[in-house]
């Protein structure tokens, strides 16, 4: 159902969001800190920039929605609220740290633990993606359609490089952004995004109202729906593709026990 808080403030939040974007642009290849907060997790301080900034903005648009981002610190306040931000200032930060391009603003609100509104700006790209529940996907206003592909063999795939098991399919160039893969998925530019690992709703949360808005299947590693504002807000796994293709990938890719 059609949430009418979202329809109100979907532009709002793009313009949020576009704006968060140009922050980061600012400093994009230039000299920044950057660190560590775990083996293999990269931060810097535009990441903290861009959070205070969106976190400003978007609590003074909503005051009582709880908030969730990967870049502060987890408040079980958002338990009890009725909608929740969920965010990533800078979805792909390694990308962004390195200079490509495969980095994005990623926002979403979520309602009852499901998104309701979703805006996606990859400013290096030029892209600016939104959606609402039941309001459809756009892509630089232009309506955003997942692919009719019916055959999992061809199907292209964003990956950096395909398993043996996997040469049937066309692996594309990979943004390190997640929610710009399943972005791919929901212009119909590739045909199946799949992980098979821990993840976090923030990675997530906008591009999968974004793609399922789009017309394509969205749910987690089991085939199970996916839910947001959860006291772990980790999840195991994702799978985002056209959606004639859901039964095939979830052959292949999805444990024993599901299929």
């Amino acid at each position: 159902m059609a949430d009418p808080i979202a329809a109100m403030l979907v532009d709002e939040v793009e313009r949020i969001a576009r704006e968060a974007g140009a922050l980061a642009l600012e400093s994009w290849r230039g000299d920044f800190k950057r660190w560590e907060k775990a083996p293999g997790n990269p931060v810097c301080e535009v990441d903290l920039a861009v959070d205070e900034l969106l976190r400003r903005r978007l609590s003074a648009l909503l005051p009582e929605a709880g908030w969730l981002s990967e870049e502060t610190e987890d408040d079980i306040d958002r338990l009890g609220r009725d909608r929740v931000w969920v965010v990533d200032p800078i979805d792909g930060t390694r990308d962004y740290i390195r200079g490509r391009t495969g980095w994005a603003v990623s926002v979403a609100l979520v309602k009852a633990g499901r998104p309701v509104l979703a805006a996606l700006h990859a400013p290096a790209l030029d892209q600016t993606w939104c959606a609402t529940l039941g309001g459809g996907a756009y892509r630089n206003n232009v309506r955003a359609l997942a692919s009719d592909r019916t055959e999992l063999a061809g199907a292209r795939v964003p990956s950096d490089g395909l398993s043996r098991a996997d040469r049937d399919l066309m692996a594309l160039a990979k943004p390190n952004s997640i929610a710009l893969r399943i972005a791919m998925v929901a212009a119909g530019e590739a045909d199946l995004f799949v992980t098979q690992r821990w993840g976090n709703e923030w990675d997530i949360g906008a591009a999968a109202l974004i793609a399922t808005e789009a017309g394509a299947w969205v749910s987690d590693a089991h085939g199970g729906a996916l839910a947001f504002n959860k006291p772990d807000p980790r999840m195991w796994g994702l799978l985002a593709c056209a959606p004639e293709l859901r039964r095939a990938a979830q052959m292949r890719f999805a444990p024993a026990s599901v299929v």
